[in-house]
């Protein structure tokens, strides 16, 4: 059974390509950067379905979409960023009214939202509260006279009134590594449904643990025999873990899969290109200029990736390095970056370096984005 979806704020696409590998037909993704768009016009993931709009969102009328199923996006993230202002609703880049409007214009049967872990600051507790009941209760809008506060207070009436919600909502930080990303990254999930649907919903459990990695890593040593490597010598606090671990589990290996790892992720890659040539790997580049200094280490190979950044040189804790184990660094190339974020090889990330890495800095992994939505797409099928 096909389902219809639009996606908002799409970036490089990468939650619109898991929810579409789930089962979800994507309508429409609109996106303001022209080289996002460039990057989801050349590929074939959405089909040719799908509309490709660059446009601001603030302009765009929804009205020419009926009947869609699901609404998805990440509303720009950087008022809520632990790099950017911290301004939330004072940033002109905070989107997340428009993405209220378009669940009151479509009234879809579900939605989902992605945003950074600082959604969940403290000093911003207040703010998200707001964000989630305009989603419970969309159609309720904002007074052009009335300032956020006060639509808050509105809200909050209608609430402890025991006025239905509209939607039905759970929110939870989720950490990508634990669903089979190679990439430890944390983001907040809103998901939403109709409540006159009578869905009940919660998150997929997680099926990858950094437990099971430590273990064919420190006791079985499986992790080095599947890379044909020697199992390195262990430092004293590994000595302790492998302990730990012993005493934790037994004899018996955790029950998860392993979290993924950089090395796993790319070993199968030649060494980047100096220049691209025909017939070569697109996107794997060999970038210039990674150095290691205090606080700027790198992505480990032989653990999940940190945080892919949306900055380039210079970005917190060198996030777009990959560190090898004689502590060597180079910067990942856009090919190794796509692949930290799940995206399949023959999806090309159009613009320069920079523009690229910003792209998949801010992507969804296509992989987390498939986890949910096979779970939205369960839930939303008719049952015999």
């Amino acid at each position: 059974m096909t389902l219809k979806s639009i996606e908002l704020f799409a970036g490089a696409g990468g939650l619109a390509f898991g929810l579409h590998e789930a089962g979800f037909e994507t309508q429409a993704a609109i996106e303001l950067n022209k080289d996002a768009c460039s990057s989801l016009r050349g590929s074939v993931l959405l089909g040719d379905h799908c509309q490709i709009v660059e446009s601001d969102i603030k302009n765009h009328d929804f009205a020419k979409y009926p009947s869609i199923d699901l609404v998805s996006g990440g509303p720009p993230c950087q008022p809520f960023s632990l790099g950017g202002k911290h301004a939330a609703n004072t940033d002109n880049r905070d989107m997340f009214p428009e993405a209220v409007r378009a669940i009151r214009e479509l009234s879809p049967k579900s939605f989902v939202f992605e945003n950074v872990k600082g959604l969940l600051r403290k000093s911003f507790s207040t703010y998200f509260e707001y964000i989630l009941l305009q989603l419970q209760y969309p159609t309720m809008v904002k007074k052009e006279t009335e300032n956020w506060e006060s639509h808050l207070s509105r809200l909050e009436k209608k609430r402890t009134k025991g006025d239905k919600p509209e939607y039905n909502i759970v929110f939870r930080l989720l950490n990508s590594a634990d669903y089979g990303v190679p990439q430890k990254r944390e983001r907040v999930i809103i998901v939403g449904f109709r409540a006159n649907l009578g869905i009940q919903w919660a998150f997929p459990k997680p099926t990858h643990t950094e437990d099971r990695l430590l273990w064919e890593q420190l006791v079985n040593n499986e992790y080095w025999k599947r890379h044909n490597l020697k199992p390195p010598a262990l430092l004293p606090q590994q000595e302790r873990k492998k302990a730990s671990l012993i005493k934790k589990y037994g004899l018996f290996t955790p029950p998860e899969k392993p979290w993924v790892t950089v090395r796993d992720a790319i070993s199968d890659l030649p060494e980047p290109y100096i220049e691209l040539q025909d017939g070569k790997i697109k996107n794997h580049i060999f970038r210039d200029g990674a150095r290691m200094y205090p606080g700027h280490t790198g992505s480990y190979i032989d653990s999940p990736s940190k945080t892919l950044k949306a900055g380039v040189h210079g970005v917190p804790g060198g996030e777009n390095m990959i560190r090898f184990s004689d502590d060597s660094v180079r910067y990942f190339t856009v090919r190794e970056s796509a692949r930290m974020q799940t995206f399949p090889d023959f999806y090309e990330v159009s613009g320069s370096w920079s523009e690229a890495m910003r792209q998949l800095g801010n992507a969804v992994p296509v992989a987390l984005a498939r986890v949910i939505g096979n779970s939205l797409y369960e839930a939303l099928i008719p049952k015999n």
